[in-house]
């Protein structure tokens, strides 16, 4: 019982949920890409293109918090906020013009509301794949 109190079991079961959040994420880029396709911006270029690389890295990420090395786990985290960082635009773009995607996603609660979410993302994965020195 006070194993599953420690901060290493926190960290351990905040790091998987996380992996399977974005291995999951990164699968829609592929599974569900009209729909994705939509939170790019019309006037970039390479649309598509940056939709699959974007899915790709996202879901590579993932993986990389299930590593059983922590400098992988660490490179994976920093891999994902920089997408986080990337990918920040299209979800204020979602947010400005009211984008409609269906169901709750049409609402202006979840549309701006899921804009400081990407801080806590960044903090998350920070966090999880942290020394616990």
């Amino acid at each position: 019982m006070r194993n599953l109190l420690s901060p290493r079991c926190w960290k351990t079961i905040a790091r998987i949920a996380m992996g399977v959040v974005f291995i999951f994420g990164g699968i829609l880029h592929f599974t569900a890409s009209e729909t994705e396709l939509k939170l790019i911006p019309p006037f970039l270029p390479l649309r598509r293109e940056a939709l699959y690389i974007t899915g790709f890295f996202e879901s590579l990420g993932g993986l990389g918090l299930f590593a059983p090395n922590a400098r992988i786990r660490r490179l994976s985290a920093w891999g994902l906020v920089a997408l986080l960082v990337i990918i920040f635009p299209a979800n204020v773009y979602q947010a400005v013009t009211n984008m409609q995607l269906g169901g709750f996603m049409n609402t202006r609660v979840y549309q701006w509301g899921r804009l400081p979410f990407q801080a806590v993302f960044i903090l998350w994965a920070l966090w999880c794949t942290s020394d616990e020195k």
